[in-house]
C-alpha cells in the first residue's frame, strides 16, 4: 500500500507542522539552536528548493560555488529519519556540564527520495559549528560523510 502523503500542516522534516518547527528558521525570524534543528531545517529547505537558505545555513569554508538545487532534477523528498537523536540526548545527559552547548556536533540522518522516479536514500553524518554570526550564535553545515 502506498504511503500516504504528509498533510500540508505537517513540517516536511516530520515535526508538528511548518510554522511550529522549520518555517521560523526558514524564514529568518528565529534561529536553530541545536545542530539537529538545523539539519531538519536544511531537510525542508531541500524540500522547498530554498537555495537561499541552504547557502546561507552552509559554512563559508566549504558552500560549494556551483548551484545546490537543480531546478531541472526531477526530485521528489519522502522522508527523514534522525538517527543519531537519542545518542545526542544521551551524551548531554552524561556530560559533566550539561547546560553548556557545544561549538561542534553531528547528526545522523536518512533522508528517501525519488529523483526521476527511482527510489534513493541518503545516509550522512553531517557535522556541524556553531559560530557568531552577524545575528548571534548559530548553527552551520560543514560537511559529510556516508557510513557503509
Amino acid at each position: 500500500m502506498p504511503k500516504k502523503p504528509s498533510s500540508p500542516a505537517t513540517c516536511p522534516c516530520g515535526g508538528p507542522s511548518l510554522a511550529a518547527c522549520c518555517g521560523p528558521y526558514l524564514d529568518g525570524s528565529a534561529i536553530a539552536p541545536t545542530a539537529e534543528a538545523l539539519m531538519r531545517s536544511r531537510y525542508t529547505a531541500y524540500t522547498q528548493g530554498n537555495e537561499a537558505y541552504l547557502r546561507a545555513s552552509w559554512h563559508a569554508s566549504t558552500v560549494p560555488s556551483e548551484p545546490i538545487v537543480s531546478q531541472d532534477e526531477k526530485l521528489h523528498w519522502l522522508g527523514l529519519e534522525v538517527k543519531s537523536a537519542l545518542r545526542l540526548r544521551q551524551r548531554k545527559a552524561e556530560s559533566p556540564d550539561r547546560d553548556a552547548v557545544p561549538d561542534r556536533d553531528t547528526v545522523e540522518f536518512v533522508a528517501r527520495c525519488k529523483v526521476n522516479g527511482r527510489a534513493q536514500r541518503l545516509h550522512e553524518v553531517s557535522n556541524f559549528v556553531r559560530e557568531q554570526g552577524a545575528d548571534g550564535l548559530r548553527w552551520y553545515y560543514v560537511d559529510g560523510s556516508f557510513p557503509e
